[in-house]
């Protein structure tokens, strides 16, 4: 989620449109019955969705600033701790395509509630873990939950919002995403420096129950959804078609590897800080988190990125700036290690932001099966980041995490190379073509 959002923002396009797994039985209704600024019902769907992307990421990221305090509890690895943000991000990547299936037939509101209910109820377990192993296993279910919240919301409001309000009501969901994940790190770095990381959970549980209380209480019901029934074998037949395009799998990849470099240093970071020469408190650990603002701004320049140096000069452009604060972070000034950061931060939005919009460019149809696939890419890189990273810090400190994060960003910049060689090949090809007419 992130973001990371960060994830959720992929699933719009596909989101306007009925999916040809879905059969619908009736036309949606008119749009006088949508919602807009200054109609009833707006601002509480508005507050609604905003109140729903905060718990889900801040319940969805609870424990990655908070690992170090896990591993010493539990006399555990950093790359035993990581797998409670792992499972959950996991779990998340593996459910997203069939919950987001789901609420075509039962519908976006019912399964938005269902999410947050079953992933606050966890979420106010997971503090009284008495393993490690109980703790993974509760995440995991935690992030099982959470699939069906980014889909069904974004379709939710492609269906119950004007089309010319609707970019306004999404980035204000995709600003609870954003807002969640990064305020419930900061949160529960400094409840754990006070009280320990079980009370940070804790916290993190009870701002996610505020949160899906309100939602359940604000959101609007439902005009304009038409349930569908679901046919297994077209969604099927969708997804294979969009795992035989090229240029799709070369996108899902993309996003895989991004984020695995993102998973990666965020989720060894802490360990790097809170050891020598930097020696900081876990509350400052915490407050590190703030450099998710700067992936808000290069994810909103992205569309002029793009304009001006096309999808793959931008993506080059995203891989040098993330490769650059790599390198820069290996450093022991704490100065240049945060610069490092908010360039891997920067660098990382960018890219996946162009590869998660030319996910929706690219499909001609089956565009909300599309997405999800993408989603899935990108957490499950966000999962074996996380893990990955732990272990190289384990192996070899933050230099060989530095090295992972190096050679995904190689990955990105091969698959980009070949894409950019197929194209010239394609528009070669097409030059005898047209001088024949």
């Amino acid at each position: 989620m992130p973001p990371a959002d960060t994830g959720a923002s992929t699933v719009v396009v596909g989101a306007s449109a009925p999916s040809s797994p879905v059969t619908t039985t009736a036309a949606p209704a008119s749009t006088h019955e949508r919602l807009e600024p200054g109609r009833p019902g707006y601002r509480r769907m508005s507050f609604a969705l905003f109140a729903a992307g905060v718990a889900a990421f801040a319940l969805l990221y609870s424990t990655q600033a908070l690992l170090p305090a896990v591993s010493a509890s539990f006399d555990a690895t950093a790359g035993q701790a990581s797998w409670t943000v792992s499972a959950a991000t996991g779990a998340l990547a593996l459910f997203v395509l069939p919950l987001s299936a789901l609420s075509e037939r039962f519908g976006r509101r019912q399964m938005m509630t269902a999410s947050l209910a079953v992933a606050v109820l966890v979420g106010l377990l997971v503090p009284f873990a008495p393993s490690m192993g109980a703790l993974i296993a509760l995440r995991a279910v935690q992030g099982a939950a959470l699939a069906g919240l980014p889909a069904s919301a974004m379709a939710y409001l492609a269906e119950e919002v004007r089309p010319k309000a609707l970019i306004a009501a999404i980035g204000l969901f995709v600003a609870g995403n954003s807002i969640g994940g990064m305020s419930g790190r900061i949160l529960t770095g400094w409840v754990a420096q006070a009280w320990g990381w079980r009370a940070a959970l804790a916290a993190v549980g009870l701002l996610a129950l505020a949160c899906a209380v309100a939602f359940h209480f604000l959101i609007p019901k439902a005009k304009n959804f038409r349930p569908g029934s679901l046919n297994p074998k077209a969604l099927a037949k969708t997804v294979a078609t969009h795992l035989g395009n090229p240029l799709l799998v070369r996108l899902y990849a993309i996003g895989a590897l991004f984020m695995t470099v993102f998973g990666a240093v965020y989720t060894v970071i802490g360990y790097r800080l809170v050891e020598e020469p930097f020696s900081l408190p876990q509350g400052v650990i915490g407050s590190i988190f703030l450099v998710y603002l700067v992936g808000t701004v290069s994810s909103a320049a992205a569309g002029r990125l793009v304009a001006r140096l096309g999808r793959r000069g931008a993506l080059y452009l995203a891989v040098s700036t993330t490769a650059a604060g790599l390198l820069l972070s290996l450093a022991d000034q704490l100065a240049a290690v945060l610069l490092g950061l908010v360039l891997i931060t920067a660098g990382f939005f960018a890219g996946h932001a162009v590869a998660s919009s030319s996910v929706s460019r690219t499909a001609t149809e089956g565009r909300a099966q599309a997405s999800a696939l993408y989603q899935s890419a990108y957490y499950l890189g966000s999962s074996a980041g996380g893990t990955l990273g732990a272990v190289a810090f384990h192996a070899g400190g933050w230099a060989a995490t530095v090295a992972l994060g190096l050679l995904a960003v190689l990955g990105v910049v091969s698959i980009t190379l070949y894409g950019t060689r197929v194209a010239r090949a394609e528009r070669r090809a097409l030059v005898p073509a047209t001088a024949t007419r």
